[in-house]
């Protein structure tokens, strides 16, 4: 009898045992990876960045490449945690960074292979889930050759240069001192190494920088190219400003409602604190933009207007007689009368259509290969993103929201992201000799 007492709470023991193992069981979870960027190609040593999402955390991580029956192995990492809690914390996703190529795959030739990631999760089931890739193998370092050509450049101006990359590369493009404009696959090309840079010369770009070509990969292997250009140099308006209370008055009710302090200092964190934040908008609109040239021709100046103010106006700001700021205006203030008709451009879709701080009621349109309009201060917007348009529709009204003083049309082009001087978009012989000529393409 005593033996089956002993017996019967060991058994107990036991089924609560089993419980608990099965409850454990049940609660252990797969592993979701996910890639911070696509892996098509790997060179000599391309970072590899990923997360793990699982509740329980990982237990290990591998990862190998496989190729003509071989598998070669390129990161193993153990992460000691606890797994038998039938509770646990949850754990935030786990990042994990390895390096995947040739540098570590002795064996390794170009061509195909694939690239596979395991994951063991933390928990009692230790599940193991699984990334496959298709990738690429080229260990050929970059290398970039560019057209032969004359290149005459302005400063703030724009410029069209073609070349070639070859090697592994993931990224190619023209730099510009701190600038850096992305290339698009040439039109009409059957290769996609083949490569087309619109880029800026920025208006307060030092002197002595020299643009150059540039191909890189993720690995961070490089190489640059220079080519033939001449730039000519030049010296920007200044202009005085005088800031009323009247112009301040109209300004804070549209953009500092309820703003307190001094008049100054409000003008002037619109002035220069808006200002940045817009501009910083208008520049990553850049990543809307088509991998082809929607335009044709020279772009229309609004009809009939007069220049008010010019691209790169140095402005000195007066308010009670006392300097308060400096700003730089990029782009050409049009004027006719009040409410003006606004043709588009050129060809293009809109990618913005609505409020934009200083630049008030405002309209984006992308041309193509980097290259946008803006359309800034209207009194009333005619499209909306996603529209297409045709040059000389109208797309909006003039008028004198945002940071204006009275009913005009703010008009900048820009170079991925960069505002540039409109005056050579306007010129059908400048588009002709810097732009249709290089790409050899008519009109």
């Amino acid at each position: 009898m005593s033996r089956f007492r002993a017996f019967v709470p060991l058994a107990g023991l036991a089924v609560v045992g089993v419980v608990y193992l099965a409850a454990l069981y049940m609660r252990s979870t797969g592993t979701e990876l996910q890639l911070e960027e696509a892996v098509k190609v790997v060179g000599t040593a391309t970072p590899v960045r990923l997360v793990a999402i699982n509740p329980h955390g990982v237990r290990s991580v591998r990862g190998s490449l496989s190729q003509g029956g071989h598998s070669y192995a390129v990161y193993e990492k153990a992460i000691p945690a606890r797994r038998w809690n039938l509770f646990p914390k949850a754990v935030n996703p786990t990042p994990i960074e390895f390096e995947a190529g040739t540098g570590k795959a002795n064996g390794l030739k170009d061509g195909k292979a694939t690239l596979r990631i395991e994951a063991v999760s933390n928990d009692f089931a230790g599940q193991t889930d699984t990334l496959e890739l298709e990738v690429e193998v080229n260990s050929r370092p970059p290398a970039v050759s560019v057209d032969e050509g004359q290149h005459y450049l302005n400063l703030g101006g724009s410029e069209v240069v073609v070349f070639t990359a070859s090697g592994y590369w993931s990224e190619a493009g023209v730099r510009v001192g701190k600038y850096t404009f992305r290339s698009f696959a040439l039109p009409g090309a059957k290769d996609g190494n083949r490569r087309v840079c619109f880029f800026a010369i920025p208006y307060d770009m030092p002197r002595g920088e020299v643009p150059v070509v540039y191909v890189r990969n993720p690995a961070g292997a490089e190489a640059t190219s220079r080519f033939w250009n001449k730039l000519t140099w030049k010296t920007f308006r200044r202009r005085n400003i005088e800031v009323t209370d009247a112009f301040l008055e109209k300004i804070f009710k549209e953009l500092d409602p309820g703003g307190k302090g001094n008049a100054a200092a409000r003008f002037v964190k619109i002035n220069s604190d808006m200002r940045k934040a817009n501009a910083q908008a208008l520049s990553e609109l850049r990543l809307k933009t088509a991998d082809k040239i929607l335009w044709h021709g020279p772009f229309l100046q609004l009809a009939n207007s007069s220049v008010e103010a010019q691209f790169c106006d140095y402005r000195d700001y007066f308010y009670q007689r006392q300097m308060v700021d400096q700003q730089v205006h990029l782009g050409f203030d049009l004027a006719v009368t009040a409410h003006t008709p606004v043709a588009a451009a050129n060809d293009g879709v809109v990618v913005f259509g609505g409020p934009l701080g200083i630049y008030g009621n405002a309209i984006v349109t992308d041309h193509g290969l980097g290259l946008q309009s803006l359309y800034a201060h209207l009194s009333e917007i005619q499209v909306k993103p996603g529209d297409a348009v045709k040059k000389g529709q109208i797309i909006g009204k003039s008028g004198a929201t945002g940071l204006a003083g009275g009913d005009h049309l703010h008009f900048s082009m820009m170079v991925d992201g960069v505002m540039v001087n409109p005056v050579e978009w306007w010129d059908g012989h400048w588009i002709h000799d810097r732009v249709l000529a290089p790409l050899k393409m008519g009109e």
